[in-house]
C-alpha cells in the first residue's frame, strides 16, 4: 500500500491558508502538496534528530502576513 494516500478532513484559519497558498505558489506545488510537503519535511526532520521542528507546537502562531 505504499502509493494509496489517505484523505483527511483539515481545517486552517483563513489567515494560515493564505499563507501556506502564497507558499506552494511561489514553490510550484497546490495548497494540498505543499501541506504535504511540509507533513512529510517535519516528520523527516524528527526522525534525523529525534525532535520536533518547533519546541512551541501547541502554542496558537501569530502570522504577520498582509
Amino acid at each position: 500500500m505504499a502509493g494509496k494516500k489517505k484523505q483527511v478532513p483539515l481545517r486552517l484559519s483563513e489567515q494560515l491558508y493564505n499563507a501556506i497558498a502564497a507558499w506552494a505558489e511561489d514553490d510550484f506545488r497546490s495548497v494540498n502538496g505543499q501541506i504535504e510537503y511540509l507533513l512529510t519535511e517535519c516528520v523527516r526532520q524528527r526522525k534525523k534528530n529525534g525532535k520536533y521542528v518547533s519546541e512551541h507546537l501547541d502554542e496558537p502562531i501569530e502570522l504577520d502576513i498582509e
